[in-house]
């Protein structure tokens, strides 16, 4: 192990600690869980209870919110609502902002799931990879 790999997130130019530090698995799943479960309250409020327990396209709107919400804020606020409530983002390893064609594509390789849970060095999914994103702190510690 060298120097630069010493922690996790070095090896990408990452702090140790604090802000624009690599975000947990804990954080990163809890905003996962708060996404999901905001966008079932949504897909409720919005088409009825019925996108629990029916087929046909309402069985999809769940999903359809998660992917909406997840885009937009994600273009507009570097994160998603469960992110942001869970104080970590996503940002370009070069520096740049997310952008709108990143962030529609991070969000739909995430409602794909599988490049979500191929995890790859540095706590970063494929969907991040291929991206050239990461998740990262957004508080201090």
């Amino acid at each position: 192990m060298t120097t630069l790999d010493a922690y996790p997130g070095a090896s990408i130019g990452l702090p140790q600690a604090g802000r624009g530090s690599l975000a947990s698995w804990r954080a990163r799943i809890a905003a996962l869980v708060l996404d999901w479960g905001a966008s079932m309250v949504v897909a409720v409020f919005l088409f009825g209870t019925g996108v629990l327990r029916e087929g046909g396209w309402r069985a999809w709107m769940i999903l359809a919110v998660f992917f909406l919400q997840s885009a937009v804020l994600s273009a507009l606020t570097g994160g998603s609502f469960g992110q942001l409530v869970a104080r970590i983002g996503i940002v370009r390893l070069d520096g740049q902002p997310l952008g709108w064609p990143r962030a529609l594509a991070r969000a739909a390789l995430i409602c794909l799931v599988l490049p979500t849970i191929v995890i790859g060095a540095e706590r970063r999914a494929l969907n991040d990879l291929l991206l050239g994103t990461v998740v990262v702190n957004r508080r201090e510690r």
